[in-house]
């Protein structure tokens, strides 16, 4: 379990896996569950969820929504609340990856409900950061970026280090989908320097994704810098076999491409990556995708 984490937050998924699904097997709940009380997590619901977004990044959404449905069953199961209360807001990140904004609200709330009345203020902060996402998706831009800024605000007075980089890209991306191009580089700026100082790489190719949406969008003239980190993206995605992530990043170096009149090599590298899902046609990415497949004809 530890080995396993410790992989995924390095960005070696397909390592990660390997270890977390050994862990799994190995677990025998009359040995094991009473772990929980000792290093703070029922050790299956963990490995699980670990489970849940290393698929998920490595472009398995649905096997990753079926992992993420153990993990709750299990969570609920086990009668330790700091356990349910990390699971549920994980299943509101797995949601989220997936662009199901009303599900990842749903969860980040009945998480949000679960911290307080336990007094869980880590958990709390964590499920804020994903239900202002989801609101900023949904249209209530001003209220979900406040409540990101919260969640970041009191993990940062915890003294919250690790998954920083993960919640500043959320901050960043909220502050595409409102329009704030400067805040959303402060926010990617910051959360690359953590990443260079701690090597925590899960989300890396992300962060140079949405560094380069947020360069077109702080001025159109930005071409060249946003080319630079779409590419730097797709290069980290594949050397982490995060084909979401290669999707995601392909998808807005393709967009950027087909504007410069290149759309044949635009369409061409977006159908590569497109041809190599076989599940998640119905999140939002794939779907986004097929549609600048079909526009692209």
């Amino acid at each position: 379990m530890a080995q396993g984490n410790s992989l995924f937050l390095l960005g070696e998924l397909i390592a990660a896996l390997e270890n977390l699904e050994r862990a799994v097997a190995l677990y025998d709940p009359q040995k094991h569950r009473a772990h929980a009380f000792v290093y703070g997590l029922e050790p299956r619901v963990f490995c699980l969820q670990r489970i849940a977004w290393a698929l998920s990044l490595s472009g398995y959404p649905d096997r990753a929504l079926q992992r993420i449905g153990e993990a709750l069953a299990s969570a609920h199961q086990a009668t330790h609340p700091p356990t349910l209360a990390f699971c549920i807001a994980a299943a509101s990140s797995i949601h989220h990856q997936r662009g199901e904004w009303t599900a990842a609200q749903q969860q980040a709330e009945a998480s949000i409900a679960l911290c307080k009345e336990q007094g869980f203020a880590s958990f709390q902060a964590q499920a804020k950061i994903y239900r202002g996402q989801a609101l900023t998706t949904q249209g209530q831009g001003e209220e979900g970026v406040a409540l990101i800024e919260q969640g970041l605000d009191a993990a940062r007075a915890a003294g919250a280090v690790l998954f920083r980089t993960w919640f500043l890209s959320k901050l960043a991306e909220a502050c595409r989908t409102t329009r704030r191009s400067e805040e959303g580089l402060t926010a990617i700026a910051e959360a690359i320097a953590i990443m260079e100082k701690i090597g925590e790489r899960f989300f890396e190719a992300e962060l140079y994704r949405l560094r380069g949406e947020l360069l077109l969008m702080q001025d159109a003239s930005n071409t060249s810098q946003a080319e630079r980190s779409f590419r730097d993206g797709i290069e980290v995605a594949r050397r982490q076999s995060a084909k979401s992530l290669e999707l995601r990043a392909t998808t807005s170096l393709t967009r950027l491409t087909a504007t410069q009149g290149r759309r044949d090599e635009a369409r061409a590298m977006l159908a590569a990556i497109y041809g190599w899902f076989t599940e998640g046609f119905d999140t939002k990415d794939l779907q986004d995708a097929k549609a600048l497949l079909d526009e692209l004809s």
